[in-house]
């Protein structure tokens, strides 16, 4: 008698090449790291300002088994303007950095077309864009290159911050949202297989929200894209626990956990380590993946 396999809703474009590697989501879990160039990320609270501590850890992730690494110079949390010069100064040296050590897939957190064409230049391959094509001149400069596209749901503008956010149906106002970004992306000349979308957890939602968000991710999935469940140390994990920052590592990897099995394909984590060992175990449950050794019982 054969054994009962989940289904999980499918993506029409599963095998990706990104930066050189390639991926088949459909039995696969990438993991991206998290370096965060800025005085005042929310978790890290400016750990890898320094240049030196941003490559070291850049370096570090990919040693440590990330599939790819996201590099950050302007949080996304409400706040003073970056200048473009700055954001510039703290990202593209990070990936020559990375880069002359590894191969990793690079990825950049930016929502400015100028810093994506300087990035993709540089050696990075993804453009992570939090604010879902805010401006579709990033769009356009993805189009223009090689390189994949993360569209992420979010409401507010750059910096700028959205109090008491309210959804009648959260999920399918996020789903509806992501399907036009998609349409933008491809109107600006982003073809389907570089689109991989983010239905942005904790961003422009309280806890309630991205709980409920959480458990109906099977409905962003069913976009057919490759879905990206950034959920790593998140207010809504330590709302949902009691639990302060540097304690959420477990609740982190439930709710990844918990995304993948409902759909998604990529999960952003702060914990490299931990994280792979994680998502690996959940391939191996699914069956996508054979033991690295077997002496059990044999």
């Amino acid at each position: 008698m054969t054994a009962p396999r989940m289904v999980l809703p499918p993506i029409a474009l599963p095998v990706r090449s990104i930066g050189g590697h390639m991926f088949d989501f459909s039995r696969q879990i990438a993991v991206m790291a998290i370096v965060n160039r800025t005085p005042d990320s929310f978790f890290d609270q400016g750990r890898t300002f320094a240049l030196d501590r941003a490559v070291a850890a850049a370096v570090q992730a990919a040693a440590d088994g990330a599939d790819w690494v996201d590099i950050g110079g302007a949080p996304f949390a409400p706040g003073p303007e970056i200048a473009l010069a700055d954001e510039l100064d703290r990202v593209i040296p990070v990936i020559e950095g990375l880069r002359a050590e590894s191969d990793v897939v690079i990825s950049v957190d930016t929502f400015r077309p100028e810093v994506a064409a300087a990035a993709i230049e540089a050696g990075a391959s993804v453009i992570n864009d939090t604010t879902g094509i805010h401006d579709p001149r990033l769009a356009e400069v993805v189009a223009d290159s090689g390189a994949t596209l993360i569209i992420t749901h979010s409401l507010a503008e750059p910096r700028h911050p959205y109090p008491r956010p309210q959804y009648g149906d959260v999920a399918g106002e996020i789903a509806a949202f992501l399907s036009k970004r998609v349409d933008l992306a491809r109107a600006c000349g982003v073809p389907d297989e570089r689109i991989i979308l983010d239905p942005g957890h904790d961003l422009n939602k309280n806890t309630r929200q991205t709980l409920e968000l959480t458990r109906r991710f099977g409905e962003i999935a069913a976009l057919g894209f490759p879905t990206l469940a950034a959920v790593s140390n998140k207010d809504f994990v330590g709302e949902s626990l009691g639990r302060e920052k540097p304690d959420r590592l477990a609740g982190s990897l439930a709710a990844a956990t918990v995304s993948v099995l409902l759909g998604a394909r990529i999960v952003r984590m702060h914990n490299v380590a931990s994280s792979v060992d994680a998502m690996r175990m959940v391939e191996a449950v699914l069956g996508w993946r054979e033991p690295v050794f077997e002496t059990h019982n044999l």
